[in-house]
């Protein structure tokens, strides 16, 4: 007992880099068995009810074959070493589960032997849950890049969600950090993963009693800040993934200096987690709000604004646009407006179909007023009260900004 305790510490806490998971979005319905995977997914982060929702996020092995200078599982670094048996693997998910520690699985893994011996392992894993536990709980499985298309296939039947991790954006980054590794090889099973899926849903709507395949669909995540990469290069990447594969979601990890190498950012640097959650802020406005990677950011000015979220910092370079009348432009329109979200811009044109939508009716439809008031006019009249100026607005909507400007300005001299 104790060593299957310490094989499940050293491989949590080797599996906690990989942040590519989250709320599914899927319901797999529990017809005879125990566990349930709700529509709200399971993940390490919270539900829009405000739960808190939980999984075992594990490695199957962090003992690897590859030799990436950015990875603390690399086959030169001096760790703790161990791994897990689809027996173990099994028995344990379903004994945090009877406790209620867990409502789930992510299954991760180094690359021990080979992709498709690791992935056999996995594989086993969970048709031991599936088919012996009758496990009906969320898994979220990582295929392994090179993992041949069967395997695949008999993953993507068992899992809830798959991912291939991209990692590194560009093959120029992947030869220097990840000599291994290369990107058509990362691509390839997305595509693969991508065509399944189009294929499964095509045929459960012909055939009865088809399972699903992959059903809360597929992720990767990208690391940020190890590579030097700029935002409009990642971004764009995501974008095409997006666009060619319809991922689910694009995870985006700022560097943990875990390792020291002359390749790599200095160690002692704190992770680029502004960075990340702008990169997340952009990568929303991609996915729901119509927006396109090249509007948000260009090459003359590569890197995403620390100091302004990507959509106000899109219309405030955008001014010539606003203020647009809401009661007239369309949906997509309505969306560009810092302070109007997905929910608050259906709810304006619902209203409108009934009677025009009038300021006061704003802040009880979700808008943020205080920002969005400078861009819109409200049955042609405009209501926020200064001009129309870029540097105006910003002065008036984040005044701590121009302070610490002005203060870090003198500080120099």
């Amino acid at each position: 007992m104790n060593q299957a305790l310490e094989k499940l510490r050293i491989l949590a806490d080797a599996a906690k880099y990989d942040v590519s998971c989250a709320s599914s979005g899927l319901e797999r319905k529990n017809s005879n068995g125990i566990g349930n995977s709700k529509s709200f997914g399971i993940c390490h982060s919270w539900a829009s009810d405000g739960r808190c929702i939980s999984l075992l996020k594990i490695l199957l092995t962090n003992k690897c074959v590859y030799n990436c200078v950015y990875c603390v599982n690399r086959c030169s670094a001096e760790t703790k070493r161990a791994s897990l048996e689809p027996e173990e693997i099994a028995q344990i998910t379903i004994e945090f589960y009877r406790r209620n520690y867990i409502e789930g699985l992510f299954l991760s893994s180094a690359v021990e032997i080979n992709p498709d011996t690791t992935m056999e392992k996995m594989l086993k894993s969970l048709q031991l849950l599936r088919e012996t536990y009758s496990f009906n709980g969320y898994i979220h499985a990582k295929i392994i890049p090179g993992t041949s298309s069967g395997l695949i296939n008999k993953i993507g039947i068992l899992a809830d969600r798959i991912s291939v991790n991209i990692e590194l954006p560009s093959e120029s980054s992947l030869q220097l950090l990840a000599p291994q590794k290369k990107l058509s090889a990362i691509l390839s099973p997305m595509d693969h993963i991508h065509n399944k899926i189009n294929e499964n849903n095509d045929l459960r709507k012909k055939f009865k009693g088809i399972d699903k395949f992959a059903g809360a669909g597929q992720s990767t995540q990208m690391i940020i800040g190890a590579s030097k990469e700029n935002d409009y290069l990642i971004l764009n990447a995501a974008q095409q993934m997006y666009h060619k594969f319809h991922l689910k979601r694009v995870y985006y990890s700022a560097y943990m200096p875990v390792v020291s190498s002359s390749l790599l950012p200095v160690p002692s640097s704190p992770p680029p987690l502004k960075r990340e959650n702008r990169l997340y802020q952009a990568d929303w406005l991609l996915r729901f709000y119509f927006f396109k990677a090249d509007e948000l950011i260009d090459l003359s000015s590569p890197f995403l604004d620390l100091d302004l979220d990507p959509k106000m910092s899109w219309a405030l370079r955008n001014m010539h646009q606003f203020p647009i009348e809401i009661n007239r432009v369309s949906y997509e329109e309505l969306l560009r407006v810092p302070g109007i979200g997905v929910r608050s811009a259906y709810k304006i044109v619902a209203q409108r179909r009934r009677a025009a939508v009038k300021y006061e009716h704003l802040a009880k439809m979700g808008i943020v007023v205080k920002r969005a008031k400078y861009f819109i006019t409200c049955c042609g009249k405009y209501y926020g009260k200064i001009s129309l100026k870029p540097e105006t607005i910003k002065n008036a909507l984040f005044p701590e900004i121009n302070a610490e400007q002005q203060l870090t300005f003198w500080d120099r001299n």
